[in-house]
């Protein structure tokens, strides 16, 4: 909607006037989202078109190798709004149609959501407010909507679990060109009628019909999504609570003299005759003559010419060529402009041209910012029809002829023979004309960039038009201070530079908009008795038509019941109401409770895409409105992208459905949703091809806490986010383990079991215990630093590591004996170190549950629930517990968790157990377990004696047996007898090797390869950090710290690199020997 304007765009207009919707003028400013240039934008789309039309691209269902899962159905009669029962039989396999069935209308009915429900004891004194980007009203979610969601609601529900008063307000935009266009559209396919068929009431009564019956789907697919909203504040921008606000903004702006009435050019939509915002033009480029099909035009129309033509100098047998690429505006031409300097026209300054059609004297003006290398370098100037020529005409005092009307046809001021005619074809009947003038001079191909209104798919016509606007530069001046002074922080902070510079060249905001739907424009146009000047320069405005009739008396010294008031019949411009939802949510203008205790928002979190369209305007009118800033941070998080690189647009024909990841679709579906939307012949093309490539087999069903945990596990404060199914998938295998571990948990904890210890009454003694405690411990840790930096990915990162790599894949295995009673020949337990196990076991999984409830609400509820008849302390009434009130773990409350130390140590046991498992897997299928010695240093003896029972139990080994050749004879436990020679050799690293004796002997062709093929990741690396220590010219400045690190790596690698090679010998000489 705003655009930031530059005068110097004038040497520009010879080749680009009004072929761009980057406007000079004032009414109108954005932007560039690119500082690519549009051909290199154009080239790399057409590139990704040909990748995908020749099938460059591997498909992603063949990484995926997915196939449909059985589906397990919920069928207990729950009534909406009851809790699950969680006491039926645990499902065999994770199914997200089971998990997701009736939590969401239990959480709703509950209040769980509201700030007003009472919590427990770890309710702090704070609270945490923000609002969702408002959907439109006619719209379905799309993915961009899905990250949205997810990011918020990990983060309000984090907010909750630690106690926060929360609030986070659903709302709806009316959206009012995207509304009108659907209803109009729906008139006339099963009413065959317009809008002007109907009066005004009539039309707006059908567009509150359509709205009752649609309007709801979009809150609906924000319940499917999880999203934790207080659903009793829905605020919907036309409710009468809402409007009153508009009203009121609009009122109090213009007795500041922020908002004002002037003629301005305008982006005006002919197909919708309307005004319209900077967000609905998109930007085409062709490269040359290019045939478009055009709203109300039964053949193409071609674009990507230049056109040249004369005038003829009045006074004189000379011409004047001018080259244009809309010579149907040149009947409002009302100059020729050349540069001051140029010796081609020195001759001609001051003089006139004869119109060939008008037979009107025009001026030849000279002017320095006309660009000589361009065209002709004479330009024709035509104010009414062209930004750049509009600041021409107000510098030379030139008048403004308009020659387009509203609806795209020609004007009366034209003359008979083109009026009326519509603007595309009027431009060939004026070509034919010139021709036979003999002033037509050539066409030539031309590049250029035609501004393309979304909603219609017409071409965007600048017309000069009186408006209203708000002025903006001394609310941007505050917007910027409060960035450079710290009262608003913008995240991530690379966009503060963008917000200064944009900030710094705004221009004022046309609100006007020529529709029916929407907040009608408080304002009145004034008629006195017997006055003979125009009403259209007297306006009043006001909360009510009595209150505007008041302030019309006083102003023009009238008696109130002498005026006539006649109401603006425009509306506001959507984005003028949605600036206001920080605080109209909260009942602005009244000073309600829900005002003084959420306003300003804490955080306002959304796409960087509307930095400018939405976030800058809240900050303005928010600051202007109610005093303070309607926030106190902003995050953007990127833009979803499709595997292509392709940014996801209706348009295109790319936007995934999440509730098609959700459920799973066809890849038939698919391919019926690109032909269905409004997407051009050869994009429909690729975008059919892309499916194809991308979901040859349909999307497969993934659930919502899949999708969630997927997209939060992007670097959201980075670059763009390529979507990729595959991922989601990844995710959706994640959902099962956990839903596996659960299984394993509770066929642990069975109710004959003692009870179980609370976490502070958990004093974790043995190693392992010890070691998994500490390793949630620094999760913990991780997650309290990361969600405090808006790194969701960290978090997700570190959650799924912990429970996958450390839970499943090492405590797991390892206490599976001792809970099963398995002979695992480790050390024999007893009952209490069972109950320890038992203990620890559930708390790491209860935590973890507790950790992952942001991201994934459904399953860890779920999972949570059916822990509950296992937790420790008194039983209590559960029918009102959920996991999303519970408090958010803390490292400080596990602090007695942390053994740093086990953790280290713990590193090199694990490299111990993946080369031991590797020699063990070597051996081929034997009966008995295997014996391994460990040749290595004294201090990594009395780690792995430390951790003993956890390397029988993990390498799968008969016992372990320690050998340091260089360690001291009294060295407890420790085998001073070297290993067999007819051993499987594996090397840990430099000092430590593991010896896995075999019965049946050794496969020397084996180990060697194996020995080779790790000595060719060895040499590599050691050859990467010599050429960083000779690339450096001067040791001296590297910090010493990091060359005496670099210097210990290269010992150790090559210590570790003649290792390999000795063994490579040994086993070689054995061979030639056998």
């Amino acid at each position: 909607m705003w655009r930031a304007g530059c005068c110097q765009r004038l040497r520009m207009s010879g080749t680009t006037r009004l072929c761009s919707n980057k406007p000079a003028g004032p009414a109108s400013s954005q932007p560039t989202s690119s500082s690519r240039p549009q051909a290199e934008k154009l080239k790399r789309k057409r590139e990704r078109q040909t990748a995908i039309l020749s099938k460059q691209h591997a498909s992603e269902n063949q990484m995926m190798n997915w196939s449909e899962k059985p589906t397990i159905a919920y069928t207990a009669e729950t009534p909406p709004g009851v809790k699950k029962d969680t006491s039926l039989p645990f499902p065999s396999s994770y199914s997200p149609e089971y998990v997701e069935a009736c939590w969401y209308p239990w959480w709703e009915k509950e209040g769980f959501f509201s700030p007003e429900h009472e919590r427990s004891s770890h309710r702090v004194d704070q609270t945490f407010s923000l609002c969702i980007p408002p959907p439109n009203v006619t719209g379905t979610l799309h993915l961009g909507h899905a990250l949205t969601v997810a990011v918020q609601d990990a983060l309000v529900r984090w907010k909750r679990m630690q106690g926060y008063t929360v609030l986070w307000v659903p709302g709806c935009d009316h959206a009012g060109i995207a509304t009108q266009t659907v209803v109009e559209k729906r008139l006339l396919r099963e009413k065959g009628k317009h809008r002007h068929d109907f009066s005004r009431e009539e039309f707006l009564q059908e567009v509150w019909n359509w709205k009752k019956e649609k309007g709801d789907e979009i809150y609906q697919q924000l319940r499917k999504l999880g999203a934790s909203l207080d659903w009793s504040r829905a605020c919907f921008t036309m409710d009468p609570g809402f409007s009153r606000a508009v009203t009121t903004a609009f009122v109090r702006l213009c007795d500041s003299d922020l908002i004002y009435r002037s003629e301005r050019m305008i982006n005006w939509s002919c197909a919708l005759q309307s005004a319209i915002s900077d967000i609905e033009v998109d930007s085409v480029e062709v490269s040359g003559p290019t045939m478009l099909s055009v709203p109300g035009y039964e053949n193409k129309v071609e674009f990507g010419a230049m056109y040249t033509f004369a005038y003829p100098v009045e006074g004189s047998d000379g011409q004047v060529a001018v080259s244009t690429t809309r010579p149907e505006t040149m009947l409002g031409d009302v100059a020729v402009a050349v540069h001051p300097e140029d010796p081609r026209y020195q001759t001609l300054h001051g003089k006139q041209c004869r119109h060939p059609f008008t037979n009107i004297l025009i001026p030849i003006i000279t002017d320095p910012l006309v660009d000589m290398e361009l065209g002709t370098g004479a330009v024709k100037v035509t104010p009414a029809h062209d930004h750049t020529d509009l600041l021409l005409s107000r510098k030379h005092s030139l008048p403004h002829v308009s020659v387009i009307r509203g609806d795209g046809t020609m004007a009366p001021s034209c003359g008979q023979w083109l009026e009326g005619k519509k603007r595309f074809d009027a431009r060939q009947l004026v070509l034919d004309a010139l021709v036979e003038k003999k002033l037509f001079m050539g066409k030539q191909s031309n590049r250029m960039t035609l501004p393309i209104c979304s909603r219609s798919g017409d071409i965007i016509e600048p017309l000069l038009k009186k408006q209203w606007f708000v002025r903006c530069s001394r609310m941007a001046e505050k917007a910027i201070q409060a960035v450079e002074d710290g009262q608003l922080e913008i995240l991530p902070h690379y966009y503060t530079k963008t917000w200064k510079n944009w900030m710094s060249s705004i221009s004022d905001w046309c609100i006007s908009r020529q529709l029916w739907w929407g907040h009608q424009i408080p304002a009145y146009q004034v008629e006195l008795p017997d006055s003979t000047t125009d009403p259209e320069e007297r306006w009043v405005w006001g909360q009510s038509v009595d209150e505007a009739r008041q302030k019309a008396a006083v102003k023009y010294g009238v008696k109130p019941e002498d005026i006539t008031l006649k109401q603006d019949t425009d509306v506001l411009d959507t984005w003028f109401s949605s600036g206001l939802f920080p605080f109209a949510m909260l009942g602005w203008p009244d000073q309600t409770s829900d005002l003084q205790r959420f306003y300003p928002n804490s955080l306002l979190e959304t796409g960087s895409d509307l930095i400018f369209f939405w976030v800058a305007r809240m900050v303005m009118l928010g600051t202007e409105l109610t005093g303070q800033l309607p926030f106190k941070q902003v995050l953007f998080h990127s833009l979803v992208r499709d595997k292509h690189g392709r940014k996801m647009s209706k348009s295109v024909g790319n936007v995934i459905d999440p509730l098609d990841v959700i459920h799973g679709v066809s890849l038939q579906r698919l391919e019926e949703k690109v032909k269905e939307g409004n997407v051009d012949q050869r994009e429909q093309l690729v975008g059919v091809e892309a499916q194809r490539q991308d979901f040859p087999k349909g999307i497969p069903q993934c659930g919502t806490d899949a999708l969630r945990f997927a997209l939060c596990s992007n670097r959201i404060q980075g670059d763009d986010i390529s979507f990729s199914v595959a991922q989601v998938l990844s995710c959706r295998h994640f959902c099962n383990k956990m839903w596996q571990t659960l299984r394993f948990t509770l066929q642990v904890l069975d109710e004959s079991s003692p009870p179980l210890a609370t976490i502070e009454e958990t004093i974790p003694l043995g190693s392992m215990e010890r070691w998994i405690c500490s390793r949630l411990h620094s999760t913990v840790l991780q997650c309290e630093q990361a969600f405090e930096a808006y790194e969701l990915h960290v978090v997700t990162s570190a959650l799924q590591s912990f429970w996958v790599q450390s839970l499943c894949d090492v405590y797991i295995e390892y206490v599976k004996p001792v809970l099963l009673r398995q002979d695992a020949g480790a050390e024999v337990e007893d009952d209490t170190t069972r109950q320890v196990a038992r203990t620890v076991l559930y708390h790491c999984v209860s935590l973890s549950l507790a950790l992952l409830a942001p991201f994934m609400p459904f399953i860890t509820e779920e999972l949570w629930q059916r822990l509950q008849p296992f937790r420790p302390g008194p039983p209590g009434d559960l029918t009102h517990t959920s996991l999303c009130l519970q408090p958010y773990p803390t490292s400080t409350h596990l602090a007695h968790w942390h053994f740093p130390e086990e953790e280290k140590d713990f590193l090199m046991v694990q490299e111990v157990i993946r080369v031991a498992r590797s020699l063990r897997a070597q051996c081929g299928p034997i009966k008995e377990k295997p014996v391994m010695w460990a040749v290595c240093s004294p201090s990594q003896a009395q780690v792995l004696l430390h951790f003993k029972s956890a390397v029988w139990t993990l390498s799968r080994i008969s016992s372990l047996q320690l050998y340091c050749p260089d360690g001291p004879d009294w060295l407890p436990s420790v085998q001073s007898t070297p290993p067999p020679k007819d051993s499987l050799i594996g090397l840990v690293d430099h000092t430590c090797q593991l010896h896995l004796y075999s019965p049946s002997g050794v496969n020397i062709d084996k180990q060697i390869l194996q020995l080779c093929q790790r000595r060719d990741k060895v040499v590599p690396k050691l050859e990467k950090i010599l050429r960083r220590l000779q690339g450096a010219k001067d040791l001296d400045s590297v910090p010493v710290q990091d060359r005496q690190q670099m210097e210990i790596k290269v010992s150790g690698l090559k210590q570790e690199l003649q290792v390999i090679e000795d063994q490579i010998k040994d086993l070689r000489e054995t061979r030639s020997a056998g």
